[in-house]
């Protein structure tokens, strides 16, 4: 398969969305974060620093009761769904409210995940599944994008190709199996591939190995929430929270060690990254 084109600055410049003077947090809509739990709270402070930071109007974080006091001396932004996970899969949240919604980062893969994510899939909203979300399943019901964000490891897992024959041949699998489920694929590594279910792909070629660490995946799900939030074009959301995330690693590796980095650094680094863009 020939090699998919690169999403490139000149991409990011003229699809990053411009702040409207007249605008207000209702213009940007509210995004949903299901995320973290008793054993990662960590997960639901990387990934709502990383919607707060990426234009959303609004976020609520569904996550465990005991997770909500950790996060809410660094997060005072957000509004907070107690048990939030429960009460998707209990079908007592109203989904119609949210321009987007993103799940899975910081939770575990159970019974009461799928039923959670059972629910999300009949809202009608572009849907980010990541990490603990994602799993071996079908979209066929669904008309709405769906975006599942796997590192290499839980792509071989959710679609049974092996993981020697996945990473040499990254762009191919990547596209054959969005097509085939009929969802974006964000294949997260090196140079991290785009795919989308009607055969458009693009690979990014920014970020380095100061990604390589936990807590990263977790933010770049949270852009890309806060990205479908203030984007009209979704596409160009996905594509963009991939490459910015990016271009903070390589900033960060300019005067620093790319062993050093830590995931909530990346957040601190998008405002200054962001304005190189506009």
């Amino acid at each position: 398969m020939k090699a998919h084109p690169f999403w490139k600055e000149e991409n990011v410049r003229t699809t990053l969305p411009k702040r409207e003077a007249s605008g207000h947090k209702g213009t940007y809509g509210t995004g949903l974060l299901l995320a973290g739990s008793r054993d990662m709270p960590g997960a639901a402070l990387l990934s709502g620093l990383g919607a707060m930071r990426s234009g959303i109007g609004k976020l609520e974080i569904g996550t465990d009761e005991e997770v909500i006091p950790y996060v809410v001396p660094v997060l005072p932004e957000a509004t907070y769904l107690r048990n939030g996970l429960q009460k998707t899969a209990e079908r007592s949240v109203d989904l119609a409210k949210y321009k987007a919604v993103a799940a899975g980062p910081g939770i575990e893969p159970n019974e009461e995940t799928e039923k959670a994510i059972h629910q999300l899939m009949k809202s009608e909203s572009p849907l980010i599944l990541d990490a603990g979300a994602l799993t071996e399943r079908m979209y066929d019901e669904r008309q709405e994008p769906v975006i599942l964000t796997p590192h290499p490891g839980e792509f071989s897992k959710i679609t049974g190709v092996d993981l020697k024959e996945l990473q040499q041949n990254r762009s191919h699998h990547a596209s054959i199996w969005s097509e085939k489920l009929g969802v974006t694929i964000v294949l997260k590594g090196n140079e991290t591939i785009i795919a989308f279910p009607d055969g458009e792909a693009w690979t990014n070629p920014t970020g380095n190995s100061a990604l390589a660490k936990g807590g990263t995946g977790d933010t770049l799900t949270g852009m890309m929430l806060g990205m479908l939030c203030c984007h009209k074009e979704w596409r160009h959301a996905v594509l963009n929270a991939v490459y910015l995330h990016g271009v903070r690693a390589d900033k960060w590796s300019e005067q620093r060690s790319a062993h050093t980095m830590l995931a909530h650094e990346l957040t601190e680094l998008l405002p200054v990254v962001w304005k190189g863009f506009e």
